[in-house]
């Protein structure tokens, strides 16, 4: 039996929907749906992985997901500056287990952020 897909596998699939605002054949920039600045996009690979350092052993799918990124603030007119944070584990704040970066921007930016 297949086990179940995670909400993030899902949207790639088409299965839940989602806002996209970018794509690629390794990535998916969706719009966060409890957003905390004014942009707020998620960047995610398309493949399944628990977390952002599961793709250490891909660099080019790593560096997929942070050209898309750039790609997504550039479009969203970011040209003063954003934040990309990921969280990693129940400690860092993750709450849904596919690997993903999250984009903020649209405001000042706060340091520390947590």
């Amino acid at each position: 039996m297949r086990a179940p897909m995670c909400s993030f596998c899902r949207i790639v699939e088409g299965i839940l929907p989602a806002a996209r605002v970018g794509e690629t054949a390794h990535s998916l920039a969706i719009r966060d749906i409890d957003p905390h600045a004014p942009t707020h996009v998620l960047v995610l690979p398309k493949r399944h992985l628990q977390h952002i350092a599961e793709l250490v052993e891909e660099p080019e799918e790593l560096a997929d997901l942070f050209r898309l990124a750039a790609d997504v603030a550039a479009d969203e007119g970011l040209e003063r500056g954003y934040r990309i944070v990921t969280n990693t584990g129940s400690e860092g704040g993750q709450t849904v287990y596919h690997a993903h970066l999250h984009l903020f921007g649209g405001r000042r930016m706060v340091w520390p952020p947590g």
